[in-house]
Formats: C-alpha cells, sequence, structure tokens
C-alpha cells in the first residue's frame, strides 16, 4: 500500500523553497501517516516515534538526513495545500475503494473542537463516508456548521455517484443538492426539518393522518427491528410510501419518487425516549433499502465521527497552525482507511493501532502491503 500512497501523493507540491528542502517530502508524509498509525499524537509525538524507529523507516524512504525536527515536521505541514493534499486524498481513496453496486455514501460534518484558537473557528470536515468499503471518499473543510450547504455540492462533484444512494441530514436537503446526485445517476434520501418548512409539514402531516387511520387506504411498506444490549432497548420503526398526493411542489425536487418516516424508541434504565424523522427519497416504496440506509447514516457516527474522537483523540489534538488541522484530518482518514482495509487482521481499530504501535512487521504490512 505504500506504493499506492507513495504513488497517489507523489504530485503533491513542495511549499518550501529550495535551499530549505533538507528532508524529503515524501518523507515527512511517510512519517507523519506511520506515526499518526501507530499512536502518535503532535509534532512531538511523530519525531519521537521517527527517532526510534529510523531503521524500520529507512527500509522504505531513504531519510537521507535523519529524522526531521517537530518544527520542520510542523512548517511543512501547516503550508501544504489544501486543495492539493484533498485531491492526492480522492486519488487514493477511490484507487483502494471496492466498487461495490448500491453503495450508500453517508455525508455529514464534524467539529474538530481541538482546532479552535483565539483567531479561528474549530474545523468543520464535511465527509463523504462509504458505508460499505468503511472508507472516507472526499471531504470538504469549513469553518462554521453553516457552510455544509457549500461544501456538500463540492464533494458530490468529485464522486462516482451512478447506483449509488447518497444520505445527508436536514442541513443538505435542498433542490438543487437532490438534482445534482440524480443527474450524476444516484439516488438520494435526505431527512426533513424546520429549513424545509411547508414540506417538512406536509410529509409529517401525511403520517400522522395515515397513522391516526391505521394507513386505511394508504400503500405502504414497512419493517421493525428491536435491538437489545447493555441495559437498552431500542426499537426502530419504518415506515415508506409512494403516495405524494398531499406533497406540494413536488415537481421542484428532482427525483421525488417517495416519503418515509423512522420512529424510534429506546428505553434505558427505565427512562423512555421517543424521536420521530422524516424524510424524502428518489428511491421506491420499499423499505429494505429505506431502513438500510438511514441505518447506515446513523452508523457514522459511530464508524466515524466516535472512532476520530475516542481512537485517534481528535477533539483533544491542540495541532492549530496554518492548514495543518485540515491535513491532519484527512491524515487521521487515511490511517482509518488503512486499518479498515486490513481483513486479515481481527478486532477493534483501538485493538489494531495498539499493534500497529509495537510491531514493525504489522505496521510495515499496513502502510507497505509488505
Amino acid at each position: 500500500m505504500a506504493t499506492s500512497i507513495i504513488e497517489h501523493f507523489s504530485e503533491l507540491e513542495d511549499p518550501r523553497i529550495e535551499r530549505k528542502k533538507l528532508h524529503d517530502l515524501m518523507d515527512i508524509i511517510v512519517l507523519v501517516i506511520c506515526g499518526t498509525i501507530s499512536g502518535a499524537e503532535g509534532w512531538e509525538g511523530i519525531e519521537e516515534f521517527g527517532n526510534e524507529k529510523l531503521e524500520w523507516l529507512q527500509k522504505f524512504r531513504p531519510f537521507k538526513n535523519g529524522i526531521p525536527s517537530h518544527d520542520c515536521i510542523s512548517y511543512v505541514i501547516s503550508r501544504l495545500s489544501v486543495k492539493g493534499f484533498q485531491e492526492c486524498f480522492m486519488s487514493w481513496s477511490q484507487s483502494v475503494a471496492e466498487k461495490v453496486g448500491g453503495e450508500i455514501i453517508s455525508i455529514d460534518g464534524k467539529t474538530s473542537r481541538g482546532s479552535r484558537s483565539k483567531n479561528r473557528n474549530p474545523l468543520h470536515m464535511v465527509s463523504a463516508w462509504a458505508c460499505k468499503n468503511q472508507l472516507v471518499l472526499g471531504q470538504e473543510a469549513t469553518d462554521e456548521k453553516s457552510n455544509e450547504i457549500t461544501a456538500i455540492p463540492k464533494i458530490l462533484n468529485l464522486l462516482e455517484l451512478k447506483g449509488c444512494i447518497v444520505t445527508i441530514d436536514a442541513m443538505g436537503c435542498q433542490r438543487k443538492i437532490a438534482k445534482q446526485i440524480t443527474d450524476s445517476g444516484g439516488d438520494y434520501v435526505l431527512s426533513l426539518k424546520g429549513n424545509q418548512g411547508s414540506l417538512h409539514e406536509a410529509v409529517k402531516d401525511f403520517f400522522t393522518i395515515a397513522e391516526s387511520k391505521e394507513y386505511t387506504g394508504v400503500k405502504y411498506d414497512f419493517l421493525e427491528e428491536i435491538d437489545k444490549g447493555h441495559g437498552r432497548v431500542e426499537t426502530r420503526r419504518y415506515w415508506i410510501t409512494s403516495h405524494l398526493e398531499t406533497i406540494p411542489k413536488t415537481e421542484n425536487w428532482e427525483g421525488l419518487t417517495s416519503i418515509g418516516m423512522v420512529e424510534r424508541i429506546c428505553w434505558i434504565n427505565g427512562k423512555e425516549t421517543q424521536e420521530k424523522r422524516y424524510f424524502i427519497c428518489s428511491i421506491p416504496a420499499k423499505v429494505n433499502p429505506f431502513a438500510k440506509a438511514v441505518r447506515e447514516h446513523w452508523g457514522i457516527e459511530n464508524k466515524l465521527h466516535w472512532r476520530l474522537d475516542v481512537i485517534f483523540r481528535e477533539d483533544a489534538n491542540k495541532i492549530r497552525k496554518g492548514n495543518s488541522p485540515t491535513i491532519m484530518t484527512t491524515i487521521r482518514h487515511i490511517c482509518m482507511g488503512i486499518f479498515d482495509l486490513d481483513t486479515t487482521t481481527s478486532g477493534s481499530l483501538a485493538k489494531k493501532r495498539r499493534k500497529a504501535t509495537w510491531n514493525d512487521s504489522y505496521r510495515a504490512k499496513l502502510v507497505f502491503g509488505l
């Protein structure tokens, strides 16, 4: 895989002038990826990892002048082009992603709280998560959550959507986004909230009235799921229908074919919480693909965001200089993808990362495919 990483990042432009290039740019990139995979946090930790593993690193890269200092690492990473790095990342991720028919791509944002400083908002990264591949396919950085609306079309432009179902929270429930997805050969399942006031109310009213009449005269598909464990019982009920007669201006939503509702009832230690959410979809009114799309979108919290915070301690990371927060978030996505691509080693991501910390052979297998 290192050939793959080196190949895909070889075109990245070095931000330094020639006389300051004591250390090769690709050496620095490889060092940061290997250090991050092995549990190093911050520039000093990456430098320490490099000094401990210099002999090992030199099996794969020259490191002619040894390991760069943490100041040098910080200087280089903070000045890399975000656009250039994202293009290299996209090239790598799409090269290793398995082509899966009907892939569900969940688009969602996460704020890196540790990147906040006196003079800048915390980094908010919008990511496209391939649920089957367990891989970030693309991302766009913003400085505020509200900017997701402008970030999402940029991500969609970079993705191959044909045959895929795209799921987006209410922030991305926009007519232009729906059209962009269908024009690219994909389908959508878009969550509704108050930002689509009349549409949200119309879908909510439809299901409220249909439910009160026990769905008499309404053709729909239904599924109930119950999960139990650790003192928690969660019931999820899904309804989807192609009845759009009471929905206003459906012609404004390209490809709109069905509407859905999901009810979640959760019991934790005797306390009950309930939630109902509503959706517009371009998929047929079949409950199994609808339920799967909704489940997978909820799963991005555990499979991507939770692991970034708990395993990679992203929210606690204080890297803030220049473009470093964005570049390092992308590097964590690369590391997570490398771990998830390893299907020969059992165990959680945390277990794999511990193994990569102390096992040189395993680390070489992950990063360099050896």
